[in-house]
């Protein structure tokens, strides 16, 4: 290596030395999706990134999605998808085609990835171990165009997390890779966002941080200039004005619950960019926006 490249990489890790030590311990929770699953690239940088951050001493916790592998697999058996406010309804036979493709496919791929780079990831649904207990999730009628469209089959809510499961696998430094499939009071299995069961795991497990990937940069404002450093009262002030908006707002709203129920950050960040996850933890610019439970 030449002297310039070595200093290069000396300042780097200097740059991130402080970051380790605030991280090292702590629990990192990271919903894992989008561009992110599908490249290969970013995928094996994703995997990488997981695997350095047990190395020093960090415990990560994946939740991943799988809305377009589901998808293609449904349209594959020639059924249709059918949305109603972004979620997609679920009846008996989409939920059977959705625990394959979550709990088997999708889940296990991450496992095996992340076990090539010595992550010692452990593969689970929220139906494991009845670690997500969850319930229907019901629609209020003002935000329904009739009365049929209230029902969603069995899309769920989270209930409750069992979070001496994850303790478990965190103290046998394993690290957890989850399937955002949740099991009801009768055995019934139901489909959840993935971002609400991020949101509510790293609530239970009072995480140091949540990170959201994301296709898109972060929270922009007007102007298309990405947000960062963001409080409680500087969000709801967004919303208000209708910078965010769409489907940004139920991943804001995932980020507050988190932040409400002891979560120091949250972090909507871009997982198109390669390395995401380490320069979001420890570079000082990061890539995305980063929301704090207090003002700074």
């Amino acid at each position: 290596m030449e002297r310039t490249a070595a200093q290069q990489t000396a300042f780097i890790l200097n740059e991130a030395l402080p970051y380790i030590q605030r991280y090292t311990g702590k629990t990192i929770v990271v919903k894992y999706g989008g561009n992110a699953m599908v490249d290969e690239q970013l995928k094996q940088s994703f995997a990488r990134n997981i695997a350095l951050m047990k190395q020093v001493g960090i415990h990560p916790v994946v939740v991943h999605g799988g809305g377009p592998q589901i998808g293609r697999l449904l349209t594959q058996l020639g059924k249709e998808s059918r949305f109603i406010q972004g979620m997609r309804v679920t009846d008996s036979e989409t939920m059977d085609v959705v625990e394959m493709v979550l709990g088997a496919q999708v889940n296990k791929s991450i496992v095996s990835l992340l076990n090539q780079v010595g992550a010692r990831a452990v593969g689970l649904t929220g139906k494991d171990a009845s670690l997500i207990r969850s319930r229907a999730l019901q629609l209020s009628r003002d935000n329904a165009n009739d009365e049929d469209s209230l029902d969603l089959g069995q899309v769920g809510e989270v209930d409750s997390v069992d979070a001496g499961i994850l303790e478990t696998l965190k103290s046998g430094g394993f690290t957890p890779v989850i399937a955002p499939v949740g099991v009801g009071a009768n055995g019934e299995s139901y489909n959840i966002n993935a971002d609400l069961v991020a949101s509510a795991i790293a609530s239970v497990l009072r995480a140091e941080k949540l990170l959201l990937l994301t296709d898109t940069a972060g929270i922009l404002d007007a102007s298309g200039t990405l947000l960062t450093g963001l409080d409680p009262d500087r969000i709801q002030g967004l919303i208000n004005e209708g910078t965010i908006h769409g489907g940004m707002l139920p991943k804001v709203d995932c980020a507050m619950q988190a932040l409400r129920s002891g979560v120091n950050t949250a972090t909507i960040i871009d997982g198109r960019v390669e390395n995401a996850v380490l320069l979001e933890l420890f570079t000082d610019t990061g890539v995305g926006t980063q929301i704090t439970s207090q003002a700074q």
